[in-house]
C-alpha cells in the first residue's frame, strides 16, 4: 500500500512561528499504523514547518520548491500521479496561513479520486477502506469506499506520536524540481440585481381559496395620515384608529 501525507506550511497559533499542524502529525501516525510505503509531500518555498513530520515517524519527505503565493495544487497533482498512492491523508486546512480548506478537494478533483472529510479512523478492506467519520455529539459515520481515496482527518483522530529530534535527523528529504504553473483565475460574473418578491402574511382563517388569495393577490396602497409634532392625545387617537382599521383592535361599539 502506498500512502501519501500532504504537509502544509502552518504557523503556531500563539507564537506565529512555523510549526507542523497537529492534525498532520496525526495523519503521519495513522499512516504508520496502516503500514506500507509512507511518503510526505510539501509544495512551498521552505521545509521549516513540514520537516517536523520526520520527528513524528515519517520516513521520507518530498519537497517541491515553489515561490511564495504560487498554487500548489497542479504541482502536487503531477507528483502524486507519478507516485500513484492508494491513500492520501491530509489535514482539513493549514493553520495560520490562507486556510481556504480547498486544497484537498481541488487535489481530489485533479486526481479523479473520491474524498471523505473528518475521518477519525479507518481500516483497509479487500477492495478499499472502511472509514469512520466524526459527527456532532461524538457520533460516528461508517463509510465503505473502494479504490484510491483522499481523506481529511478530524482532530479526534488518534493522537500523534511523540516528537524525537534524533528521528527527524534520520528521516530522508528529497528535493525535486517542480514545474511552476500560474493558475488561471476566472473573472467574476456580474449579473443585474433582481428584487426579491415580498413575503406577505397568509390569512389564518377562511377557506383554502381565501388563504391562497390573501397570499398572492396584490393590493393597492391605502392612504394614510401624516402627523407632525402632534399632541399625545391626537397621536394616540390616530394610532388607535389605524389599529381598528387593520383589525388588530376590535371596532368601537356604538350604543343603541
Amino acid at each position: 500500500m502506498r500512502i501519501a501525507v500532504l504537509l502544509s506550511a502552518s504557523l503556531h497559533p500563539v507564537s506565529g512561528q512555523p510549526a507542523l499542524s497537529r492534525v498532520e502529525a496525526q495523519a503521519v501516525t495513522l499512516g504508520l499504523a496502516l503500514g506500507g510505503e509512507l511518503v510526505g509531500f510539501h509544495a512551498g518555498p521552505s521545509l521549516e514547518a513540514p520537516r517536523a513530520a520526520l520527528g513524528h515517524g515519517l520516513p521520507r519527505l518530498v519537497h517541491l520548491p515553489l515561490p511564495e503565493g504560487d498554487d500548489p495544487v497542479p504541482v502536487l497533482a503531477a507528483e502524486l500521479a507519478r507516485f500513484e498512492p492508494d491513500l492520501v491523508l491530509t489535514g482539513p486546512r493549514s493553520v495560520g496561513g490562507d486556510e481556504t480548506g480547498l486544497v484537498p478537494y481541488r487535489l481530489a478533483e485533479a486526481l479523479d479520486m473520491p474524498i471523505l472529510a473528518d475521518a477519525v479512523d479507518l481500516r483497509p478492506t479487500s477492495d478499499g477502506f472502511e472509514v469512520a467519520s466524526a459527527l456532532p455529539k461524538g457520533e460516528r459515520l461508517m463509510t465503505r469506499q473502494s479504490g484510491p481515496l483522499v481523506l481529511t482527518l478530524h482532530p479526534a483522530a488518534p493522537a500523534a506520536r511523540a516528537y524525537a529530534f534524533a528521528q527527524e535527523r534520520r528521516g530522508r528529504i528529497e528535493t525535486r524540481d517542480a514545474v511552476t504553473t500560474t493558475a488561471i483565475e476566472e473573472s467574476p460574473v456580474e449579473r443585474p440585481m433582481r428584487l426579491r418578491a415580498k413575503v406577505k402574511a397568509v390569512a389564518a382563517g377562511g377557506s383554502a381559496a381565501d388563504r391562497l388569495r390573501a397570499a398572492t393577490e396584490t393590493t393597492s396602497a391605502k392612504g394614510g395620515q401624516k402627523l407632525v409634532d402632534p399632541d399625545p392625545e391626537m397621536a394616540a387617537r390616530a394610532i388607535l384608529d389605524h389599529l381598528r382599521a387593520i383589525g388588530a383592535v376590535p371596532a368601537k361599539r356604538t350604543r343603541a
